[in-house]
């Protein structure tokens, strides 16, 4: 069979979960949208429901495939409802929503519903993306508790460029959703990844640890806790052939890399196809037979060529660890020009299989 696999280590998973509550004192959803950024979302839900305080999601069919695997936690739709009908379904299987436009209160609002909510009220603190006018917000907030169909109101926003710890616009989103909740007595949720590790003096009851909870790090330079997270995936495959080249001889489609002397060239068993970015370059880092070396050559369909000149035990059959504990995804990423939310998501084809249960 294929070697290429994900091995998914559970127990590192954990880690970085407890990791965020243990820095930020705060209850903690983990976000396992886009199945769990690739690492599969049942197993990463089982992994940590008997722990989590409950999870986050895009929206209800990710929700949905949880429930029918058994997972009974709390679970957030952090895109909300997009059609009213699906609010009875929200109410069967306990979901709590996120509000983040007029539409959506007013079909709250207008909806027969068969027990209250919990909503989770989106502010558009300076992202503008989804989430309501500041001018709204207050208004809004009245309105869900006047309906009588919301139990529980958590105050919620989305920071823009936090994983740019020298910008100052974190701090003015954070003024901006200070100035709106003015006089509004609930629970509030502001840090995902890059908050909960760089911006510790954001205060949050609830902290929605993302790409952290995988083990990567959404900064570019060194920080203190992403030293101490632990990668969860190790994406890996085989040499499946070797060829000895003279100076001078080009390797894979276009020619986008000449062999600048005599050099030994390991053909993988892994490419674009399976989710590995097709732009990596040449000298993209790579781990084979425990020692580091790297790309070389345009990323094909199936195959990726690695330079083998100057590991002597690799060959035929050694494994390469394209990312994972030793070659960090967001190095990868990095050499890609991408970030490692996208590296992760893009998986396919690869088995995963899982350790550390």
């Amino acid at each position: 069979m294929r070697p290429a696999r994900a091995l998914i280590d559970l127990q590192a998973l954990r880690h970085n979960y407890q990791l965020a509550r243990e820095v930020t004192g705060a209850k903690a959803l983990a976000v396992i949208k886009a199945d769990a950024y690739g690492h599969g979302a049942v197993r990463v839900a089982q992994a940590l429901e008997a722990e989590a305080d409950g999870f986050a999601v895009a929206c209800i069919e990710e929700a949905l495939e949880l429930r029918a695997a058994g997972i009974r936690a709390p679970v957030l739709l952090l895109e909300g409802f997009f059609e009213a009908d699906e609010l009875p379904l929200i109410i069967e299987h306990d979901f709590w929503c996120v509000v983040h436009s007029l539409w959506q209160l007013e079909a709250i609002e207008q909806a027969a519903l068969s027990k209250p909510l919990t909503v989770w009220l989106k502010l558009d603190s300076g992202m503008h993306r989804v989430g309501l006018h500041p001018k709204d917000y207050h208004e809004a907030y009245q309105r869900l508790l006047a309906s009588g169909k919301v139990a529980k109101i958590v105050l919620m926003s989305h920071f823009a460029r936090a994983d740019e710890l020298d910008c100052v616009r974190s701090n003015e989103q954070l003024a901006i959703f200070d100035a709106a909740r003015q006089g509004l007595s609930a629970e509030v949720s502001l840090r995902n990844s890059p908050s909960v590790m760089g911006w510790p003096n954001v205060s949050s009851d609830w902290v929605r640890p993302g790409i952290m909870l995988y083990g990567s790090t959404p900064f570019t330079e060194d920080q203190a806790i992403a030293a101490r997270l632990q990668p969860v995936m190790t994406l890996e495959s085989k040499v499946i052939c070797v060829r000895e080249l003279p100076a001078g001889e080009p390797v894979g489609y276009g020619a986008k890399f000449i062999t600048p002397k005599p050099m030994r060239i390991g053909v993988v068993a892994m490419g674009y196809a399976d989710g590995y970015p097709r732009h990596a370059p040449t000298g993209t880092p790579v781990l084979v037979a425990g020692q580091r070396s790297q790309l070389l050559g345009r990323v094909s369909m199936d195959m990726l060529c690695i330079d083998l000149t100057d590991v002597p035990q690799a060959g035929l059959g050694s494994t390469v660890e394209l990312w994972g504990k030793n070659i960090l995804a967001s190095d990868v990423a990095t050499a890609a020009e991408t970030i490692p939310y996208q590296i992760f998501c893009n998986l396919r084809r690869v088995p995963r299989l899982y350790c550390g249960t």
